[in-house]
């Protein structure tokens, strides 16, 4: 009878663990978290498409935290135009209205990213990406030039 009871309880981690870790199902949506918003009164210019923007950014998979690529250890930003089509669609998209100084959490759906090619061999095909991102620059705008 003990053993039966240990032998319960042992399924019933095993199911609790596997039901715990599955739950983590991949967004189906554009998700962004503002981590540090600049008020209205301070922030001078937000961003806008035709933005030539500057980012520091730490890319990683949803599924299991595995860091893709970051543009902090190279010590430099990266630098594109917002609505260009020049990056993944979740950063047009989840790039807009940010302040100089303000920090977001990107959760990019696979569609909103690389899709089912991925980019081999850091993210797979369909991959969910989350990007910790910071706003360091706002240059010229290519459509009011």
């Amino acid at each position: 009878m003990r053993q039966n009871i240990i032998i319960l309880f042992f399924i019933a981690i095993v199911c609790l663990t596997s039901y715990f870790v599955d739950a983590k199902d991949p967004p189906k949506n554009l998700q962004v978290g503002i981590k540090n918003r600049i008020p209205d009164g301070i922030c001078r210019k937000r961003t806008k498409n035709g933005d030539s923007i500057t980012v520091h950014y730490t890319g990683t998979l949803f599924e299991d935290g595995k860091e893709f690529d970051s543009s902090i250890p190279r010590g430099t930003p990266f630098t594109f135009t917002l609505g260009g089509n020049q990056v993944i669609k979740g950063w047009d998209q989840g790039l807009h209205g940010m302040c100089i100084g303000e920090k977001r959490k990107l959760i990019i759906p696979s569609d909103l990213g690389y899709g089912p090619r991925g980019n081999p061999p850091l993210i797979p095909a369909n991959a969910a990406l989350v990007f910790d991102v910071e706003l360091v620059g706002i240059g010229k705008n290519r459509y009011e030039l």
